[in-house]
């Protein structure tokens, strides 16, 4: 068991290491997601390895992790909650398609977080806020990034 973990870590430090190497040299929008994704998948694969190499071994005779799943949910209640949860993924589909990503992000969040959620209003508008400044300063100003314009855009020619 340990050693194939041990074999695996390495594997993985070799795929990250072959794909920082690939997208070293590529622009910073085309590199920006290999090296977002493998530098870390490298440190973590490491780190993983170091306490396989060197840990101590687990000794734990139960479950990994100390967690029971409510299992005595009404079949009503979890239908309505499936039943939300679908209808929120549908509507936020439903806003890109009419307003566009960079609009309906903010527009789900804060409807989401002043409807669904416990938070207040006043924190769903502070955390709404400060979301989509940081969507739009990463996304539309430093990687410049272009997203498709939602069907309302498109006819009203904005």
């Amino acid at each position: 068991m340990r050693n194939g973990r041990i074999l695996f870590s390495l594997f993985l430090i070799a795929v990250g290491a072959y794909a920082v190497r690939s997208a070293w040299g590529w622009t910073f929008k085309a590199g920006l997601f290999p090296l977002a994704v493998s530098i870390p998948l490298i440190v973590l694969a490491a780190t993983q390895l170091l306490l396989d190499l060197f840990g101590k071994a687990e000794t734990a005779k139960g479950p990994s992790v100390d967690l029971e799943f409510e299992a005595d949910v009404p079949l009503e209640i979890a239908r309505r909650r499936v039943t939300n949860v679908l209808l929120w993924i549908a509507g936020f589909i439903l806003l890109v398609f009419l307003l566009g990503f960079p609009a309906a992000v903010p527009v789900f969040m804060l409807s989401y977080l002043g409807l669904q959620s416990r938070a207040g209003w006043w924190q769903s508008i502070c955390i709404t806020l400060a979301a989509s400044g940081f969507f739009y300063i990463v996304f539309q100003r430093v990687i410049r990034m272009q997203f498709e314009a939602g069907l309302l855009q498109t006819w009203l020619g904005l």
